[in-house]
């Protein structure tokens, strides 16, 4: 049986079960407020998906995740970031960068899992210094910019769990990314959460890890401080 997640009590039960026999299913629940959130991902989990007024709850394993020292940036990405202008930035649009995930179509799904409740949660994550945006800025040919590409995640302690990215542009996502780890690494990120082992994520130098490593990694990283806070501004450009 799944488990349901009494509303204000945000224990989860250990996701070695729901690995096991529920797909990584670890409970429904029909809150979806900033203890909720913070208590899951400490524990590895993660919202997935609403079904009316209920929310699921997941885990997956063996678990993708970067280490900032080890990221890999390809041939043909480091050409772009020498040769194209853009300009990244943190923390200046979390709303346009979540509205535009939730809107970016993706192979094989039908809709998006970030409904308007996930956008007002993870919002909230933000606005109390949980939750960060990265956004990839492109010139628009007139003298200005615009919002190319960029993603979203959560960060506890020394862990950064990323959510979703977008790309409005070639490269945009990619470009953000590859800015953002190395700026995440200063300030004391030591793991970042890819939740999926996909080809995508592999190419940064991403790696699967059995379940109880990462737990273990949580509990070590979670409760240790950043170096710096995240802070809010531009964290790189070429000829911007």
């Amino acid at each position: 049986m799944i488990p349901f997640l009494p509303e204000g009590d945000y224990r989860f039960p250990d996701p070695a079960r729901a690995l096991a026999e529920h797909d990584g299913l670890v409970g429904v629940s029909v809150d979806l407020d900033s203890g909720r959130l913070l208590s899951a991902y400490r524990a590895g989990i993660f919202p997935w998906h609403a079904d009316g007024h209920f929310f699921y709850w997941f885990a997956t394993a063996p678990r993708a995740v970067i280490f900032p020292d080890r990221l890999h940036i390809g041939r043909s990405l480091a050409k772009t970031l020498r040769n194209r202008p853009y300009r990244i930035t943190v923390n200046l649009d979390f709303a346009a960068v979540i509205a535009a995930c939730a809107a970016a179509p993706r192979p094989g799904q039908d809709g998006t899992w970030i409904a308007p409740e996930f956008q007002t949660a993870y919002t909230h994550l933000h606005q109390i210094g949980h939750a960060h945006s990265f956004e990839c800025r492109y010139p628009d040919g007139a003298g200005g910019e615009y919002l190319a590409g960029g993603f979203y995640g959560v960060q506890i302690g020394r862990v950064f769990y990323g959510e979703s990215m977008f790309a409005a542009a070639p490269d945009a996502s990619k470009t953000a990314f590859a800015c953002a780890v190395p700026y995440l690494a200063r300030c004391g990120i030591a793991l970042i959460d890819c939740q999926q082992d996909t080809p995508h994520m592999r190419r940064f130098g991403a790696q699967a890890i059995p379940f109880a490593e990462f737990q273990a990694a949580l509990r070590r990283e979670n409760a240790r401080p950043p170096v710096s806070p995240i802070g809010r501004g531009t964290i790189a450009q070429n000829g911007c």
